[in-house]
This record gives C-alpha cells, structure tokens and sequence, in this order.
C-alpha cells in the first residue's frame, strides 16, 4: 500500500483535506502552472463500472497535467488473481484510478500495488465525488464554516463521503433518507465522532423537512446507483409516506 492511497475519505487527514482542496482551487485558477506535473507519467484507469463524466475528466486532467492515461473497463480480478493485477500494473504504471463495485477491490488493489491507488468510486466511499462537491461549495459560499448541507437520498457512498468531509470543514450535515435506507452505521459513528471533535452537528433523520431547514445546499441524488436500477424502490418513491 503506498503512502498517496485515497480509498476512503478518511485516508486524509483534516489538514490534507484543506490542503488538497486548497491546491485544486490553485490549478483551476493557473492551470499552465501546474501543466507539467505528471510528465512521464501513466495511469490506468481500471473501470467495472461504465462511466461518461468520470472517466473523460480523469482522463482530461491527466493529459493537461502531462500525464498519459490508459484505459479499461470489466471485471477487477476475475480472469486472473486481483493481486496479479496489481502485481502487473505497479511495473507499467505510476498510478492506479479505479471505478469498482466492492470496497475490497480497492483495498486489495492498494495491498498489492506499490503504486498509488485512487478510488474513483466503490460500493462504500466515492471521495473524488466529495472533493469536487466541496470546491464547488467552497468556491460558491467563499469558506466552509457556519454552513449547513443537506442530503436527500438513500445512504449510499457518496452521502458516506459527505458526512466524512463536511464536519472536517466545519459545516454542519444533514442526512434525510427513508426506513431501509440508512447509511452504513460504522461510518455514520466515524461522521458522528468527526463533527463532536469539530463542534458542528450531524443528523440522520426520515425526515426531508428537517434536513432542508436552514440548509445552504442541497443535495440530492438517484435511488438506484448505476447498474442498479432494478434494485431501486417503486416508483411512487421512499419518501411517499415519510415528507
């Protein structure tokens, strides 16, 4: 596992949190200062799930950064060993983006992968999802602190790296989501001991009223995830009965 992992949201410290959202703000103003940074140096991108916006603007950064990028797109592991893969690939390339389904896959990327690796999203966390959304929030509002972000939607990975960030930055969370529906409760304890540290509050509720009052931002996302929509709820929608 190399030490530049991003698998979940929580592999950056607060201060790198800062940091990083800090830097990408400085390549979006100066993009030409920042054009040579990945001279010589490929990426794979290895995709299980199809994506247009992910992969395109992977693919766009690493080649305005200097970079090359390679592409694929099926099943991690399956025709030979995951840690084959790995293996393989930390020989080829300088870095590893990877779009899964299962948390694991990543984690075992990074396990057998001396490179670094970089979750463009799995079952669990969907990190970069959350960066990008808090440049916009903080390019929008000019900071973090003293603002309110509202989710609406099922608990799924990118509410996870929501609630992860947010309280980081000193703003406040909120979560509303259907019976059946709740976010990971594992993650939900990180989030919760997060904004007690920080002082700012994080709430899971049924209840979209509650979650939108005195928001800043709103959030909202799809019921089924992509390749998933049979899985989705009835058309009449989760929160029929719990407004």
């Amino acid at each position: 596992m190399a030490a530049s992992d991003l698998l979940r949201d929580l592999d950056l410290t607060s201060d790198e949190l800062r940091s990083l959202l800090d830097l990408a703000a400085a390549v979006k103003r100066s993009p030409r200062d920042y054009a040579h940074s990945l001279d010589g140096k490929s990426i794979a991108l290895l995709f299980e799930k199809p994506s247009l916006r992910t992969r395109l603007t992977f693919e766009l950064a690493i080649k305005q950064l200097g970079g090359e990028s390679l592409f694929t797109e099926g099943p991690v592991g399956v025709r030979e060993p995951l840690k084959d893969v790995a293996r393989n690939l930390d020989r080829w390339v300088n870095g590893i983006v990877a779009r899964v389904f299962s948390q694991t896959t990543i984690e075992d990327l990074a396990h057998w992968s001396g490179v670094p690796v970089i979750n463009a999203l799995s079952d669990l966390f969907h990190p970069c999802q959350a960066l990008a959304d808090m440049q916009t929030l903080g390019e929008r509002f000019g900071g973090f602190g003293g603002l309110k972000l509202a989710f609406v939607g099922d608990g799924n990975n990118v509410a996870h790296s929501l609630m992860l960030c947010a309280p980081r930055l000193g703003m406040d969370f909120a979560l509303a989501c259907p019976p059946g529906y709740l976010p990971n409760p594992d993650i939900v304890t990180q989030a919760q001991g997060l904004a007690a540290a920080a002082g700012v509050s994080l709430r899971i509720t049924h209840s979209t009223a509650e979650a939108l009052s005195g928001a800043h931002a709103v959030y909202t996302d799809v019921w089924a995830s992509m390749g998933q929509e049979q899985e989705g709820p009835s058309a009449a929608g989760p929160f029929a009965s719990t407004r």
